[in-house]
């Protein structure tokens, strides 16, 4: 069973949680609602997010103050942040919203079909990510299973086993580039996708370096960011 992507809503006022609700159901994700800053960075502390929706102007603490806290933390400074606001202030404000952190800056009111569309962009590199650290925990446990004596015949079908699954997110990763690039997304969506695929790529090298014969079988796996 494929576990759902959370996405945060974060505004102050709960018509306009209500309407993001509405918009983002057809991704059938796990949308959670935060009513302030505050709110939002307590979130954060127990969850892990694929996309971040985030109201600039909120009374308190604003949007912007709420990025810096986000992005500061090495546990959710990764996160994407869609920016979402009713004003407009030329292109100083705009910047400072990328300034702050923001993957895309969005005024209201806004295209569903686009916002849904950037999100659920995002949603799948989540994933394709989630999938990636799966691949690379079975390849611990093949790392360890070796230095306890595993035997041959157990061994090469965990690596077969870890080829076939690396292939498939492989696959994904590819077509998702390419959707990318057909549908001249966002630079950052582009971006994180790129580095979605050095990861893959630095994994199948660990996992090639494995097979019989690659006289590589005791290399260690070091994490590529």
């Amino acid at each position: 069973m494929v576990q759902k992507a959370k996405i945060l809503l974060v505004d102050d006022r709960p018509e306009n949680l209500l309407a993001l609700e509405a918009i983002l159901s057809a991704l059938d994700q796990t949308l959670v609602r935060a009513s302030s800053g505050e709110e939002a960075l307590k979130a954060l502390l127990t969850d892990d997010f694929a996309v971040i929706l985030l109201d600039v102007q909120m009374p308190g603490m604003d949007g912007f103050e709420t990025a810096a806290h986000i992005k500061r933390r090495e546990r959710t400074r990764d996160i994407p942040i869609i920016f979402l606001t009713a004003i407009n202030h030329g292109p100083h404000h705009t910047f400072r919203g990328y300034a702050a952190g923001a993957v895309d800056y969005i005024s209201k009111p806004f295209d569903p079909w686009v916002l849904r569309a950037k999100v659920s962009v995002f949603v799948e590199l989540y994933m394709k990510n989630c999938q990636l650290r799966e691949q690379a925990a079975l390849l611990r446990l093949q790392l360890e299973g070796g230095k306890g004596g595993v035997g041959g015949k157990e061994s090469a079908g965990l690596l077969a086993e870890l080829s076939a699954r690396l292939a498939a997110v492989e696959e994904q990763a590819e077509a998702l580039s390419k959707q990318l690039d057909d549908e001249s997304a966002d630079a950052a969506a582009v971006a994180t996708a790129a580095h979605l695929e050095r990861k893959l790529t630095g994994l199948r090298r660990a996992l090639d370096a494995l097979e019989p014969g690659s006289g590589g079988g005791g290399a260690p796996v070091t994490s590529q960011n």
